[in-house]
């Protein structure tokens, strides 16, 4: 079994060295291969190489030749260029040589080609003939924008008219709008009542210039300012649209009036012009400065160093012309009744002055904003100094208007209505109040106003009273007076401000006064009607109680003298008194009642008791001259303001 074993071994080896020697072999011919293809590839690169020198001066010449055609196309295109930027500036110079008034549009598309001409010269100096072409284009362009102002001026001043009035009456709301054929037809708001509605009123816009328009002389003044013509812009602007706003306001009825022109004014015609005034205010500040500023916001939409300017200067004539009479008027001489259109004035500034400050916005504007707050703080000013005045005035007023008759003076009801019409500017005086801020409330400080002025009014009739020689007719005076105030006092606003003690106070006050009256005028007659005195004391012939008389033993002497005493008097008082007044009906015919229940009841007494002495005695009538009821038809007849004819009769 071993021998087998051997023989396969022998075997293996074998076949290992053949295969190797097939690799051997085969290994070198690869060699042989690679060597081979070494050498041929040694071959192609020696004659790659002398190609490629062969053909360098062909690969340089066609470089070359390529670079000169990219340099001949750029050439080209760089003249078609400048070429093309002659003629736009040949078709720019020909319509700018036209003039802007047949086609504005495309004049003004010739300017913007000649600044961007201008430019593109600029950047491409190394053309030769730039500087010559920029300065024919920079000569065409400023004789460009000298024609653009006179058309921008042109074409402003065509479509800038002063606007007639009945023109801006039609923009009112219809409560403000004047009454035709009214002879106040130029003030349909002045009543304090027109104020009030005034504020909340709807205004219809006014156009000044049509909007068609607006945007060519935005363009226009768009152009002038890229040019550098700002100043220029801003003179042709002011000048034409200042004089319109002046026309307008002079067609209106405004008028420029001096502190002396106002002082030479009878009191009514001032009064008008302070309503016209209020109204023409109303109508520049919603209306005319509205319109004018939206204008200005238009036509320099985007040129905001203009705008606020422009507005400024154009508007600063008006304004000084309207806020001049205004200034006039709060430096002028004080006096009561300047009171309320003062604060009529203060009002209406009030009213416009988030307008005046919201219209007149920025620096440009500050000049005009700060002389309608100095307006608001001088009116302001001078109505609380005119209401401090009045307060004096009514304490001190000498006034020697007589009223004989005992009646309300003149005094009490021009104060009393003065103060009813104080109620009416009840915001206003609170607000008035705030100006002068002391700490206080501004309801208190009316209310204490009100009274200073209530108890001025009763020092200065307690003064006037004591020119009355009759006691009696003094409280008569002092009582209409007092009765006046508190009854207008209970009637009105008042009452809520001064209050109900107020108000008992002084009603006590007034029946003090009627009693006073009737003690000092009816003491004297009724102590003839007094038992005391009748008794005989010999002499005189009397009736006793046996007698079936009620005389006590009166004498018939006394009695006679005791009625023709009372008739003197009585005829005297009803003589005199029926001269005097009480105006009022419910005071009147209570007094009258006070009286007769008096004088008829003690009358009556009398003539029951003594009434038999005389009559039975010669000419009796003589001494009996009336009957209760004919005492009691006479008093119908007292406090009437009879003339001294009327009272005889």
């Amino acid at each position: 079994m071993g021998v087998p074993v051997r023989t396969t071994g022998v075997m293996g080896v074998d076949n290992l060295s053949e295969k190797a020697a097939k690799m051997r072999e085969s290994l070198k011919q690869s060699q042989t291969i690679t060597e081979n293809m070494v050498s041929i590839l040694g071959s192609f690169d020696h004659r790659l190489s002398a190609l490629e020198t062969a053909m360098r001066p062909t690969q340089i010449r066609t470089h070359a030749i390529r670079r000169a055609h990219e340099n001949i196309d750029r050439t080209l295109k760089a003249a078609d260029v400048i070429l093309d930027r002659f003629d736009l500036s040949r078709e720019a110079e020909a319509k700018i040589l036209k003039g802007p008034h047949e086609d504005l549009e495309s004049y003004l598309e010739a300017i913007e080609q000649l600044r961007n001409n201008i430019v593109f010269f600029t950047n491409n100096k190394s053309f030769r003939s730039s500087d010559g072409v920029i300065s024919h284009a920079s000569n065409l362009l400023s004789k460009a924008i000298s024609k653009l102002e006179q058309e921008f001026k042109q074409l402003l001043s065509s479509y800038s008219k002063p606007v007639e009035p009945d023109r801006l009456y039609e923009c009112l709301p219809s409560s403000l709008r004047p009454s035709s054929g009214s002879p106040d037809s130029k003030n349909p708001s002045n009543s304090h009542a027109g104020h009030i509605t005034a504020e909340n009123a709807v205004f219809t816009p006014l156009i000044l210039i049509p909007p068609r328009v607006l945007p060519l002389l935005h363009d226009l003044a768009q152009h002038m300012v890229q040019a550098g013509h700002i100043q220029q812009c801003l003179v042709i602007y002011r000048d034409t649209r200042s004089v319109v706003l002046e026309e307008t306001l002079q067609k209106l009825g405004v008028e420029k009036l001096s502190k002396d022109d106002v002082q030479k004014m009878q009191w009514e015609v001032l009064e008008l012009k302070i309503g016209t005034w209020i109204h023409f205010m109303r109508i520049a500040v919603k209306l005319i400065f509205t319109a004018e500023r939206k204008v200005c916001d238009q036509m320099f939409d985007g040129i905001d160093s203009l705008k606020d300017q422009c507005f400024a200067e154009v508007t600063a004539g008006s304004v000084s012309m309207l806020l001049s009479f205004g200034d006039a008027i709060a430096k002028s001489k004080r006096s009561p009744e300047k009171l309320f259109v003062l604060l009529d004035m203060y009002e209406i500034m009030r009213e416009l002055h988030t307008e005046i400050e919201s219209l007149f916005r920025g620096k440009a504007c500050k000049d005009i904003r700060e002389s309608a707050l100095g307006l608001t703080k001088r009116l302001a000013q001078t109505a609380q100094e005119t209401f401090g005045d009045f307060e004096e005035a009514v304490e001190k007023d000498a006034t020697k208007t007589a009223v004989s008759d005992g009646t309300v003076h003149p005094l009490t009801s021009y104060v009393i209505n003065y103060v009813k019409f104080l109620f009416d500017y009840q915001s206003t005086l609170k607000q008035l109040f705030q100006e002068f801020e002391n700490g206080e409330d501004s309801n208190s400080q009316l209310a204490s106003v009100t009274m200073r002025i209530m108890q001025a009014l009763q020092i200065n009739l307690e003064g006037k009273s004591k020119q009355y020689k009759d006691p009696a007719l003094t409280n008569l005076f002092l009582m209409n007076n007092i009765h006046y105030m508190v009854r207008s006092v209970r009637r009105s606003e008042a009452k809520d401000l001064l209050g109900d003690d107020w108000v008992q106070r002084h009603r006590r006050v007034v029946q003090q006064h009627a009693n006073q009256y009737k003690r000092i005028a009816w003491a004297k007659i009724l102590q003839c009607l007094s038992i005391q005195g009748l008794t005989s004391s010999g002499g005189g012939s009397s009736v006793g109680a046996a007698d079936g008389g009620n005389s006590s033993g009166a004498s018939r002497a006394l009695v006679k003298d005791r009625l023709k005493i009372f008739n003197g008097q009585f005829e005297e008082l009803h003589q005199r008194q029926s001269q005097w007044t009480v105006p009022d009906t419910e005071l009147r015919e209570s007094l009258r009642l006070a009286v007769a229940e008096v004088l008829l009841p003690a009358y009556r007494s009398f003539i029951k008791r003594f009434g038999a002495l005389v009559e039975n005695g010669k000419n009796p009538h003589k001494y009996i001259r009336y009957t209760a009821e004919d005492l009691d038809r006479m008093l119908g007849e007292f406090f009437e303001g009879k003339t001294s004819n009327e009272a005889r009769r």
